[in-house]
């Protein structure tokens, strides 16, 4: 996984790198002198993992939202290299072009043939540049719809791995249709006769990424947001004010621990300390587990049950939000 060489630090991480840069500091003086300093070491990676736990363990929406952002966090193509054997990248569309934002192929997910997409955001200008920062045009959801209506005929089980801060609002794109893309994409996830799982690594932005995540099995990963539309939006459409930011993302309940307890996703993949790119590793093995788990069970149904299964899914989430909307 290569990412920018600067390193980012949140403004609620300021005290928690201070101390590991004193770690360091000191780790690299140990090597250069005949000095003992196993004791101060010990003392400050302590206080390290105290930081750690009184800061993640009481992070506010507003912070979960820029973990979520954070440029070195595991992308799309990072979760594909590590869970998906022989990948094949498909492309195109087969109506105008190929979308580098949504990353498609097929591959093998521990031996079971799968159809695999997602955005990709990029970990470097270059990437980010050549992905559009994760915000697919209508050829990229076109070319999930592709693959979709592939993965029905061969009876091939869907990953999809949402990463978008929503699909791309550019004047090309509205003339492409982008509305009608993303609709359609919605209607073809219910169409699938394989088993769907969808899974938001990062951010889950607007129709952007429902168009994707219309899943038989939706998790999130722990410090990950999913969400109608950005705080930023939110905040200049009801306040007119960039300052109202982090009331709006309060509002929207935009977390996983909020979606959970709302239904509308079905499983919370927890993160090492300190965010996914903290540990990738520890991410992708948690990740793996619980695809393997749920894909078991969904192949157990018929394609036709499968369908129906996903359908009822979210006709209950509509209806247990008319409820909620009712009651107050």
């Amino acid at each position: 996984m290569t990412t920018d060489s600067t390193e980012v630090v949140l403004d609620f991480e300021k005290n928690i790198v201070e101390i590991e840069e004193k770690i360091e500091h000191l780790q690299e003086l140990a090597k250069n002198e005949d000095v003992d300093i196993t004791k101060e070491i010990k003392r400050l990676q302590s206080k390290l993992t105290r930081s750690l736990n009184a800061t993640y363990h009481n992070l506010s929406a507003w912070q979960k939202t820029q973990i979520a952002r954070h440029p070195n966090r595991p992308h799309c193509l990072d979760y594909i290299k590590a869970l998906i054997s022989d990948f094949v990248l498909l492309c195109g569309d087969r109506r105008f072009g190929d979308d580098e934002a949504m990353v498609a192929g097929i591959g093998k997910f521990e031996g079971v043939p799968v159809v695999v997409f997602g955005q990709e955001k990029g970990h470097d200008l270059e990437t980010r540049m050549k992905h559009n920062f994760g915000m697919a045009k209508p050829e990229g959801y076109r070319k999930a719809q592709r693959l979709m209506d592939m993965a029905s005929r061969f009876n091939m089980p869907v990953l999809s791995f949402v990463d978008t801060a929503g699909a791309y609002p550019g004047l090309d794109a509205e003339e492409r249709g982008q509305a009608e893309a993303i609709a359609s994409s919605i209607e073809e996830c219910f169409k699938v006769k394989a088993p769907i799982i969808a899974t938001i690594i990062g951010e889950g932005g607007s129709g952007g990424a429902i168009a994707i995540a219309t899943a038989n099995v939706v998790m999130m990963l722990e410090h990950s947001i999913y969400s109608v539309i950005s705080p930023e939006g939110c905040a200049s459409i009801l306040w007119r004010s960039a300052d109202k930011t982090k009331e709006a993302t309060e509002a929207l309940k935009l977390t996983a621990q909020n979606l959970k307890s709302l239904g509308v996703i079905d499983e919370i993949i927890a993160e090492p300390l300190g965010g996914a790119h903290r540990n990738p590793q520890l991410v992708f093995d948690n990740l793996r587990k619980s695809i393997h788990r749920h894909l078991t069970e969904l192949c157990k149904f018929s394609g036709e049950e499968l369908k129906k299964q996903r359908t009822e899914k979210f006709l209950a989430m509509s209806r247990n939000f008319e409820k909620h909307a009712s009651a107050k």
